[in-house]
């Protein structure tokens, strides 16, 4: 099974930007599509984005369209989620997730069965 490791969260105004991080360990990285999900406090975790194999392939939700950029470096293991533009709204515990697949585009989070421990994203107004 393959270790995920998020970074890169904090707390910066609404307007800004930060990148997340989320470096791999174990397994073989190119054999996993991945996924970001958030979780706000009392809110059930939600789709942000996913990615596929090969980076060629990805999917927003309608939330975060055109503001984030979901981007993988299969040489350096690590994926990243690039945030511009943020919002109060955006504040959560951001969560990166793997599964094998040659698949794209998974966005229901059952269907992932590696987690990282999560990083807080919070956007003041």
């Amino acid at each position: 099974q393959v270790q995920l490791v998020e970074s890169g969260g904090g707390l910066v105004q609404a307007g800004g930007s930060l990148r997340l991080s989320c470096a791999a360990f174990r397994g073989t990285f190119t054999n996993y599509a991945m996924g970001w999900f958030r979780q706000a406090p009392g809110k059930e975790r939600e789709f942000v984005a996913a990615i596929s194999w090969s980076g060629g392939s990805t999917t927003y939700a309608d939330s975060v369209k055109g503001r984030f950029t979901f981007s993988r470096d299969n040489a350096k293991t690590t994926a990243y989620l690039q945030m511009h533009t943020l919002k109060p709204e955006d504040t959560a515990v951001y969560y990166c997730a793997a599964i094998i697949s040659n698949l794209y585009g998974i966005v229901t989070d059952s269907t992932y069965d590696n987690w990282g421990q999560g990083t807080q994203v919070t956007v003041s107004s």
